[in-house]
């Protein structure tokens, strides 16, 4: 059998270079063998293991030499920090159902296109910005969790949980298999470091905004326990108390990281792990915020937020939810969103946030995804700068209708300022007719000196022009 691998991950960056993660999925009994440099030779550690399968992570530093070799092939990765650099945002890797079985070259024609785009130009980090996986299927095929979110009438004994644990591990495994195992996303991550942000999917769909008798149940703490192990193992390589510097609490009690480069800081508070139906974050997650200070007078600071920071005013469409029975099955996608009347204050609070960063009249950025469609929106700073939102959804997830695209955009006509004087508009893309681009895509961020712009690369339309931010 094949070992999967090398998945490269982002742990930290210092003035001696960047300290890389290589993470591996091996049949049971077959160990990787190591990751050379020019400097070291770093062995493959054993951190998760499952029925078939052994999960090894190699950690090593990369400086100039810009390479590192394993398994007889040398992989060129993109090492330096200078004035000039290219990221790449991707998000919804995937769909609610049937994602395993969908035809690999349909799938994934836009992670091919990346790819293509690496060769010509390198990206130096590839930012996934939630649903890395849509693990939604990973409740079949068990007795307790045939009907989640229902739950069953009688409480499970021990022994089913113990037994419901064992399923949900096995079955996250194996959609992280199914994707790490797809040439095109293969080819970008052994090549590319990734850092990675989780939403509702990467656990089940709508996590935290359901009805709390299902995610505070056991069934409920089971499923998120094997989704956040999921997390650490496959989209961080890490285990439990040993995360990589960049996240905030060691002890994981939430998930939110930043990383800084020169003259960049990558941030990423954790939207999932402390959520109800009546907050986004808890404790943990705003104090990690709240004790950012601002950037230095030419530093950028990219915040990604899965769900989108600016947006239109979906808290109307709730309130026509409560009236139209028929639609309250959309309940929880509306909870799920910034804009929700549940989470209004804490919006509020967070775009003030995005303010005192961007004192000084420095620049915010926010990334986000999970809408299935491309977007963008402004709102005022102090300086007379912009916080630019810019929305890239989804990588493999196929849009929505075209007519919801064109609704979205109609609804942001309305306008909303939940700061007062600070209006949120949304904007078109450039080149784009409608607010709102129903078309898979991706998001390219290019430095060049201290200019940066965005261009959005669309499965149909092709590139964007560029976006001054």
């Amino acid at each position: 059998m094949k070992i999967h691998g090398p998945v490269l991950f982002l742990d930290d960056a210092t003035p001696d270079g960047l300290h890389l993660a290589a993470l591996f999925i091996a049949p049971k009994g077959q160990r990787p063998p190591p990751v050379e440099t020019a400097a070291r030779s770093s062995p493959a550690v054993a951190i998760a293991e499952y029925d078939t399968m052994t999960v090894y992570r190699a950690r090593f530093l990369l400086g100039n030499e810009g390479e590192y070799r394993w398994n007889g092939t040398t992989f060129a990765v993109q090492t330096g920090t200078s004035d000039q650099m290219r990221i790449a945002y991707v998000s919804c890797n995937g769909e609610e159902i049937g994602d395993l079985h969908r035809e690999g070259s349909e799938r994934n024609a836009m992670w091919a296109r990346l790819c293509r785009d690496h060769a010509a130009q390198p990206f130096s980090i590839l930012l996934h910005g939630g649903d890395q996986v849509y693990a939604d299927e990973a409740t079949d095929g068990h007795a307790l969790t045939a009907d989640w979110p229902g739950m069953p009438a009688e409480t499970p004994s021990p022994e089913a949980l113990a037994d419901l644990r064992h399923h949900l591990r096995e079955r996250f495994l194996q959609r992280y298999v199914a994707l790490y195992a797809s040439p095109e996303f293969a080819w970008a991550v052994a090549r590319i470091p990734s850092l990675m942000q989780w939403d509702d999917h990467d656990i089940c769909d709508g996590w935290g905004s359901l009805q709390r008798e299902a995610t505070d149940s056991a069934i409920g703490q089971a499923l998120f326990a094997a989704a956040r192990e999921a997390f650490l193992v496959f989209q961080a390589a890490a285990a439990e108390g040993d995360l990589p510097p960049r996240f905030a609490d060691p002890a994981g009690g939430h998930l939110g990281w930043s990383i800084r480069i020169p003259k960049l800081r990558l941030l990423a508070p954790d939207l999932r792990s402390e959520r109800t139906r009546r907050r986004i974050m808890g404790r943990g997650g705003w104090a990690f915020l709240d004790g950012q200070e601002e950037p230095g007078p030419d530093e950028r600071c990219v915040v990604m937020s899965s769900v989108p920071l600016l947006g239109p005013r979906l808290s109307l469409l709730e309130t026509l939810m409560i009236l139209v029975p028929q639609m309250q099955r959309f309940e929880d996608d509306l909870r799920d969103q910034w804009q929700s009347h549940a989470h209004r204050d804490e919006w509020q609070r967070m775009l003030r946030l995005m303010v005192r960063l961007g004192g000084n009249g420095r620049n915010v950025v926010a990334l986000s995804g999970e809408i299935h469609l491309a977007t963008r929106a402004e709102m005022g700073m102090d300086g007379g700068v912009l916080l630019h939102q810019l929305v890239a959804s989804g990588i493999s997830h196929r849009p929505p209708p075209k007519a919801w695209a064109r609704f979205l955009g109609l609804l942001s006509s309305i306008g909303d300022a939940p700061l007062p004087g600070r209006p949120i508009r949304m904007q078109r893309i450039p080149g784009q007719k409608g607010r709102y681009v129903a078309e898979r895509n991706y998001l390219t961020l290019c430095r060049e000196g201290d200019t940066w712009r965005a261009q959005w690369e669309f499965e149909n339309s092709g590139t964007s022009p560029a976006l001054d931010l």
